[in-house]
């Protein structure tokens, strides 16, 4: 049998570099720092950082508070927005595995 990949060997050789290059950090990642600082950020921030629809943005708090961070949610009253910070992470080893993007 041959291959019948259609792209030539040095078009093979760049596809794996590109994939095999440095990225950037993981949403998960960027939203554990944004969540991170001392004020933390309100639904309607994440949604617009992210580009996510509010439904994606709960979820996503969702999935750090199932992941063992402890994510505050404080309400500062009189119509204001709700806003979301971290308060504590589940261990050192598992928030370092997660800002390094894995």
């Amino acid at each position: 049998m041959t291959n019948q990949s259609t792209q030539t060997e040095p078009e093979q050789a760049v596809a794996v570099k590109r994939s095999a290059g440095a990225k950037g950090p993981s949403k998960k990642a960027q939203l554990i720092k944004l969540l991170s600082r001392k004020s933390g950020a309100d639904a309607i921030a994440i949604s617009e950082k992210f580009g996510w629809q509010p439904h994606t943005t709960r979820a996503a708090l969702s999935g750090l508070r199932k992941a063992g961070f402890d994510v505050a949610k404080e309400n500062t009253g009189s119509g204001k927005l709700t806003r979301y910070r971290i308060v504590g992470a589940p261990n050192a080893a598992a928030a370092a595995e997660v800002t390094d993007g894995q």
